[in-house]
């Protein structure tokens, strides 16, 4: 397919973009620590780190893995930490060191983690003492030989410290009991790495920076294997899109998805470290006054997040008081990692007076593939145009690509894709062609701007009597009903049709009933993709993310 999108490109955003400017995110970073040593790099409850204090603790860090450790380029050291300042030190410290990153989700259980660990080959591994129990389970079946342990407060000044790091352990409860033999303190690992120089490891592009997992939520978890020239290019990439709107050393952006899963790593803690921006590390977003609290008292300009978030923060008491606190800041929400409502969309742009601005990524791409041009007024509905040095094709069932307008698989290539799936040639061979073209297994169309509309995964479409049945279209009908919170839709055997459309629906009108939305959905949808049954909890199982799990919808009992 000719890239059909360029002409439609907003001014001033090249065809390309200058993928070779870094040989590494190691060279990213440091540059941006030389150019804006003074800014504000980091901050969380209150603290901030400079970029010079990234510099100094980063390298601490690094040689610390070097020289007391005793790791090799390439051992890959795994980091289990929620957003807190010791993240962006440890992971910058382990890819200046030369190390491999392996991104470990905190909430795992001891076998999810296990699973991990051994599949990556981790050597090392930084985890919160929060979450010290569960690696205590799991760690005797893996390669790991160094643990480093840190506490919610250990980069901030002492007394600070003292008191966050006594409240969670000891008024919280919030430190299960652990026993790690050999466990290092994360402090003391970077006085002891301040006594080394941190060796210098040159990195090209060609190098492994990340083993990334994905596909945990659909089936075994594959370890998306992410070079230093993958993650530079999509920082480029996404740099020539936001290059007219955003203004270097100025920005600062809100980062409440967890830096661990790859849409928060490459959209917020690379792409604005290398604008020099301060990220602003929000601990537990699940703690909606909390996070609140903290928008109100911060002057951002820019946020990232998905769906259910912003839903969640636009029911919130006291939600309305930021946009009054932040007037005329704000420059920039993207929402990503699911499809975003209609009806979140046009509530977020009249409460905060700028529109959503949907992308689309997959860990496998680093993860952005499309965007929608930043000057977009209202919702479009679209995940938007390629971006930058970046090819898509429309694919049919067996891989011919289909003309503009027709409904097929989104099919990816440029140097954001990945190198393949670690240790796994079958599953890499599924998916990536010969030349570099990445199957995404989400269904989409194109229309003639280039404008990508996605419309479902592939795993997720319902066929009810030979008819296909979108769940996001279901889901965003329910969305537009006032009673409606948060909805989920999957398919469910049944005898007629084969399958069956449920919804799972958390109430915002105690009052609402299953024959009320059942009206509402035959008035907006044709009859097939009515949902049939209609069930009511009072939460929907959620990624770290915020997705809806639809998985965990269809296997959960009856509530």
């Amino acid at each position: 397919m000719e890239p059909i999108w360029l002409e439609h490109y907003p001014p001033g955003v090249p065809a390309e973009a200058n993928i070779l400017r870094f040989a590494s995110l190691k060279d990213m970073l440091e540059q941006s620590c030389r150019r804006f040593r003074e800014r504000p790099a980091f901050s969380n409850m209150g603290v901030t780190l400079s970029y010079g204090d990234l510099d100094r603790l980063s390298r601490e860090f690094g040689a610390y893995l070097q020289h007391e450790i005793g790791l090799r380029r390439g051992e890959r050291v795994a980091i289990m930490l929620p957003n807190l300042l010791q993240y962006p030190v440890a992971l910058f410290g382990a890819l200046r060191a030369g190390m491999v990153v392996v991104n470990v989700n905190p909430l795992y259980t001891a076998r999810e983690l296990q699973y991990q660990l051994a599949d990556s080959g981790a050597t090392t591994v930084v985890v919160l003492e929060n979450f010290a129990h569960t690696l205590q389970e799991a760690i005797a079946t893996t390669a790991v030989r160094q643990v480093i342990t840190t506490r919610v407060g250990d980069l901030f000044p002492p007394l600070k410290a003292c008191l966050v790091n006594f409240a969670i352990k000891w008024i919280k409860r919030g430190v299960p009991p652990w026993h790690l033999p050999g466990a290092m303190a994360f402090n003391t690992a970077l006085k002891r790495g301040a006594r080394h120089g941190l060796q210098d490891v040159p990195l090209a592009q060609d190098d492994i920076a990340f083993l990334q997992y994905t596909g945990g939520t659909t089936g075994v978890a594959k370890g998306a294997i992410l070079t230093h020239g993958n993650l530079v290019a999509n920082v480029e990439q996404t740099s020539a899109w936001i290059g007219g709107t955003l203004k270097e050393g100025e920005e600062v952006v809100i980062t409440p998805l967890p830096l661990y899963h790859v849409f928060a790593l490459t959209a917020n803690l690379l792409t604005f470290v290398k604008w020099g921006a301060n990220d602003v590390l929000i601990t537990n977003p699940r703690d909606i006054p909390g996070f609140i609290k903290e928008l109100r008292k911060t002057r951002f300009t820019a946020i990232t997040g998905v769906n259910t978030l912003f839903n969640m923060l636009l029911n919130a008491p006291g939600f309305d008081t930021v946009k009054h606190a932040n007037a005329g800041a704000l420059k920039l929400a993207v929402a990503g990692g699911m499809s975003v409502q209609r009806a979140v969309a046009e509530r977020w742009q009249q409460t905060m007076g700028v529109p959503l601005i949907e992308g689309y990524g997959l860990t496998e791409a680093s993860p952005i593939v499309c965007a929608n041009p930043l000057e977009a007024t209202t919702f479009s509905g679209m995940i938007g145009m390629p971006i930058p040095s970046t090819r898509v094709e429309i694919r049919d069932e067996v891989g011919k690509p289909l003309p503009v307008g027709e409904v097929g698989e989104l099919c990816v290539q440029g140097p954001q894709v990945m190198r393949g799936y670690w240790n796994k040639p079958d599953e890499t061979a599924r998916v990536l062609s010969a030349d570099g073209w990445l199957r995404t297994g989400d269904i989409c169309q194109m229309d003639a701007r280039g404008m990508i509309r996605f419309i479902e995964r592939c795993k997720d479409v319902v066929v009810v009597s030979a008819f296909k049945v979108y769940p996001n279209e279901v889901e965003e009908v329910l969305m537009m009903h006032p009673g409606v919170r948060e909805a989920g839709v999957v398919g469910v055997p049944d005898e007629k049709s084969g399958e069956a459309v449920k919804a799972f629906v958390v109430k915002k009108d105690p009052a609402l009933t299953a024959a009320e939305l059942i009206a509402h959905c035959k008035a907006n949808l044709a009859a097939y993709k009515v949902p049939k049954q209609v069930e009511f909890r009072d939460t929907l199982p959620k990624s770290p993310i915020g997705k809806i799990l639809r998985r965990a919808l269809k296997e959960a009992p009856a509530a």
